[in-house]
């Protein structure tokens, strides 16, 4: 037994207990931390238009984590990934049929296929818009566009060569886990030269479609005068021959 220095003994218990008080009240505060730091890592929140990649030890989970509060390993990792509409501008410059060189300024809206979001990083990683996306983008554009025309670009077949670019990108892109949602032309832009000169071809082509409209239109006329004298000829032979009508009718 520790006795009190002062020699009395009727405190020696007390004296004896406060070693162990000054070493148990570190303890407490170093458990409420390690427990606060468990349920801190244990606690995931995955925001709205995103999902969690589970991940322990470099091996990923076939399950995603969908948004949301969750309780997990704290040893673990979650990756987090966006599956919102997302937007990719390239500018490429594109072979026409012709062999002209266009540039172009074109928009894929996409989006990561949720169910998929594992299998994506797994194989891919976080970068998979450059790795994927974008070079795919631009071989499928530069495909489609070689077998037009540069004037294809300005006139109606755009939304034709747009629809084709969705066409073969879209099951590409789903395969590695994007969804492709719309494909977009934004900017055209040709050697001076060449855009003059297709505007001069498009106007002379408008211009000669304009007069077709007028010859026909004349041609019209012309056949429904025809009609007419042809109607009034058969009418004035079958009147008498001296009746008003058929004087009328004969001077006309």
């Amino acid at each position: 037994m520790i006795e009190n220095p002062s020699g009395d003994p009727g405190i020696s218990g007390s004296w004896a207990d406060l070693p162990k008080k000054r070493f148990f009240k570190p303890l407490r505060w170093l458990v409420v931390i390690i427990v606060v730091a468990i349920a801190y890592y244990a606690l995931l929140v995955v925001p709205a238009g995103t999902v969690g990649v589970y991940d322990l030890f470099g091996k990923v989970s076939d399950q995603v984590v969908a948004p949301g509060i969750h309780v997990i390993n704290p040893l673990a990792k979650i990756h987090k990934m966006s599956v919102r509409t997302q937007e990719v501008k390239e500018t490429v410059d594109l072979p026409s049929r012709e062999g002209l060189t266009v540039k172009v300024d074109v928009s894929l809206l996409f989006s990561l296929d949720f169910a998929k979001a594992p299998e994506v990083f797994r194989s891919i990683g976080y970068d998979y818009v450059n790795i994927v996306i974008v070079p795919q983008l631009r071989s499928v554009v530069r495909d489609v566009t070689s077998g037009y025309d540069a004037k294809a670009l300005y006139t109606s077949e755009r939304e034709v060569i747009t629809a084709n670019v969705y066409k073969m990108l879209a099951p590409v892109l789903k395969e590695r886990g994007v969804r492709a949602e719309k494909v977009l032309l934004r900017k055209i832009t040709l050697p001076v030269k060449v855009a003059a000169a297709i505007e001069s071809k498009l106007e002379a082509e408008q211009q000669a479609e304009q007069m077709k409209f007028v010859l026909d239109k004349e041609r019209q006329e012309a056949e429904r005068k025809r009609i007419e004298a042809t109607c009034s000829s058969t009418r004035a032979s079958k009147l008498p021959e001296n009746s008003p009508k058929a004087r009328t009718q004969r001077s006309l």
